[in-house]
């Protein structure tokens, strides 16, 4: 045993030696930033001029690929399938409308849609297939399985689709997995209900008045809801201004929250963003009483989308510049607000892995919906949810050059990056259209955590000791490299990431726990061990693949993928 120990410990160190040699021995890379670039924060890169289709859903596998697709109803797109797929294709000219993303090779190979998907939803199941739902027309009730493969077969992998699954049309719905491994659909146009994957035995649909109490005459403003599984096991749902905590296992609402104050509308086409922010885990109790707080913020004023769908000509109101913070478990929970520094509707809310929030995407004016917004808002904000100074929690960031509107999606890559792509706010696909023509192309933004000048503290995982996969309550000990001798504070936190189902600005499953960290042993000059509590139920981390990074000095590793 202690031999085995040994060699374990001395590959650890013949591996940090061999990348602390090479980092170090890269001047190049550990220049400062010019302040510019420490005004700016951040950078981009053009990864694929065009995928041939617009990126409206995209999902993160556990083998590191991405599911994109748009909707089958938009003629012909510029990815063509393979001709022994022609007779699968929705068209007939034999153009795709889903596409399957390598992100260590940055190629893509197109996939097989029949049923359409515009405005679907999806959500990822705990064996990591991904479940997608709903859409419109003749997909409004169908589901779609897409099930990640490698190796041998791995160019055949495709949706496997079930146009009849669904008991109530589901189009612009949002999904959240449950506990128990069962995913939820909630809501849609005209569905005030919800139900689940697989169906439940008997009764397969359930009404929730909330969601008709929640629609506004002519605008709607409660399609995509937003939904949080909450660490004592309900969910959080929230629709136009209003939010409730539900009981999904008794079919009942538990309470209703304040309102977020203002007046301004938060959900579909008046579209805003939302995250559950970092759960901590890491009180030395039993943590039976885990704090949630959930964020809140853009979207548009009452009667924005009336104005910009339904008058001529358009009038572009302004967006929202408020968030709202809510801790949900609070026995009197308020809403706290805050001002972006500026107007956003359709914008995208992440979490990075050290925990702040990136706000991308959207526009300054308008609503969601076709050519119903302008002002591209370029520049992406963080937001530093543990700032204790209100005044210095938001950062403007680099800018992007290409319009990301209505249409567009974003999403986390286990590398730290973030993936950007689409943005079509037309009917069909106009590549001749201004200022903002059908967009094809993806983008990766850098956070400023990504910077070279970081490269020496920036922690990088050897290995993971887990008996399989992890279960929740058990121990596990992660051991990562630092590569600067003497840059080690001992401040070590390790995260679980669960990739988000992205479209229309709503993260699905979006999901961060910050795990007790027991103790950290240094078993070299470069390498450490940490000691790690594993989460603590299935309420606080649902059934699944999750992304582990650890962060040292705010600054996260490339993540490895783990199994709950």
């Amino acid at each position: 045993m202690k031999q085995e120990r040994f060699k374990k410990n001395l590959n650890a160190i013949v591996l940090c030696f061999f990348s602390f040699f090479f980092l170090c021995s890269t001047s190049d890379l550990l220049l400062p930033r010019s302040p510019l670039a420490i005004l700016t924060g951040g950078r981009w890169d053009l990864l694929q001029p065009s995928v041939g289709i617009s990126a409206m859903h995209m999902q993160l596998l556990h083998n590191n690929k991405v599911v994109i697709f748009d909707r089958t109803d938009y003629g012909p797109s510029n990815l063509t399938l393979p001709p022994h797929l022609c007779q699968n294709a929705t068209v007939f000219d034999c153009s795709a409308h889903s596409l399957l993303y390598d992100v260590a090779s940055n190629t893509f190979r197109p996939l097989t849609l029949r049923y359409d998907t515009w405005c679907s939803s999806g959500s990822l199941n705990a064996s990591g297939s991904l479940i997608q739902t709903g859409g419109y027309g003749s997909g409004e009730r169908t589901v779609r399985v897409f099930t990640p493969c490698d190796g041998v077969g791995s160019l055949s992998c495709d949706w496997v689709e079930n146009r009849a699954y669904l008991s109530s049309r589901r189009w612009y719905s949002t999904n959240q997995i449950l506990p128990d491994g069962r995913i939820i659909i909630v809501g849609g146009r005209r569905a005030f209900s919800y139900e689940f994957y697989p169906k439940n035995p008997g009764k397969s649909v359930f009404n929730l008045r909330f969601l008709a109490e929640t629609r506004d005459p002519n605008e709607e403003n409660n399609l995509y809801p937003f939904l949080h599984l909450l660490p004592d096991g309900n969910l959080f749902i929230f629709a136009n201004r209003r939010s409730i905590l539900f009981d999904f296992v008794n079919h009942r609402i538990i309470k209703e929250f304040p309102a977020i104050p203002g007046g301004d509308k938060r959900n579909y086409p008046s579209t805003g963003s939302s995250v559950l922010l970092p759960l901590l885990l890491t009180g030395e109790s039993n943590r039976s009483k885990i704090a949630a707080e959930v964020m809140v913020c853009g979207g548009a004023p009452p009667g924005a989308f009336f104005k910009a769908a339904r008058t001529i000509p358009k009038i572009f109101v302004g967006g929202s510049r408020s968030c709202g913070r809510l801790k949900v478990t609070d026995p009197n929970p308020r809403w706290i607000m805050e001002q972006m520094p500026s107007p956003r509707v359709m914008g995208d809310m992440l979490l990075l892995p050290n925990g702040d929030v990136l706000i991308i995407n959207g526009a300054a004016n308008g609503t969601a919906g076709w050519e119903d917004a302008t002002n591209a808002v370029l520049n992406p904000v963080l937001y530093l949810p543990d700032e204790p100074d209100p005044t210095r929690r938001f950062e403007i960031l680099a800018p992007t050059r290409i319009p990301r509107m209505y249409h567009s999606a974003s999403l986390l890559l286990s590398d730290g990056r973030v993936l950007v792509g689409g943005s079509n706010p037309h009917r069909n696909y106009n590549f001749t259209a201004s200022p903002y023509p059908t967009e094809l192309s993806l983008e990766a933004y850098l956070p400023r955590y990504l910077d070279p000048q970081y490269v020496r503290v920036r922690p990088t995982i050897i290995t993971v000791e887990l008996a399989g996969k992890m279960l929740n309550g058990q121990g596990f000990a992660v051991t990562f490299v630092i590569p600067a001798f003497g840059m080690f504070d001992g401040g070590v936190s390790v995260r679980l990431v669960a990739p988000s189902f992205s479209t229309h600005s709503t993260a699905m499953n979006q999901r961060m726990l910050v795990l007790r960290v027991r103790r950290v042993s240094q078993l070299s000059v470069f390498a450490y061990k940490a000691d790690v509590e594993g989460p603590t139920n299935s309420y606080v981390a649902p059934p699944g693949y999750y992304m582990m990074f650890v962060v040292h000095r705010g600054i996260p590793s490339v993540a490895v993928w783990v199994k709950i």
